[in-house]
């Protein structure tokens, strides 16, 4: 058994977890913000696609949205995890296949959709960090 890859498939699945945790304001808990420019190299793009459409974002420009709907009221008790995925590690650059689920309140309505994520990471001298993310809900 490979236990460098162990270790690197263990790192991976820390930061893709404390990726989804970012967003979360389930019971109360306050999203940390600033924990995406520890996960992410500075550069990292993060593309939202809905059907041949597409946002594309810098991590300014993505975390404005969901920090006024997270924290003014508009989304409320929201957590989004990952339910499944499949991660390949080839020496030091990473991708991730995973399926999560989002729930919460939007304006008051409950909602739970499910969707899919691609993540690139790197290891950089600050260990693994997320270069890209592209997602799509079903």
């Amino acid at each position: 058994m490979d236990t460098t890859s162990d270790i690197d498939k263990q790192a991976i699945d820390k930061i893709t977890t404390a990726f989804f945790g970012i967003f979360s304001n389930k019971n109360n808990t306050k999203p940390d913000w600033d924990k995406i420019t520890e996960l992410c190299i500075a550069e990292a793009i993060i593309i939202k696609k809905v059907h041949q459409q597409q946002e594309i974002y810098n991590l300014k420009s993505f975390i404005a949205p969901r920090k006024k709907i997270l924290s003014g009221g508009t989304l409320q008790d929201f957590e989004e995890k990952e339910i499944q995925e499949e991660t390949k590690i080839i020496g030091s650059i990473a991708q991730r296949a995973t399926k999560y689920v989002k729930e919460g309140y939007l304006n008051g309505v409950y909602f739970k959709q499910q969707g899919h994520k691609l993540f690139q990471y790197l290891k950089t001298d600050k260990g693994w960090q997320i270069n890209a993310v592209v997602w799509e809900d079903e």
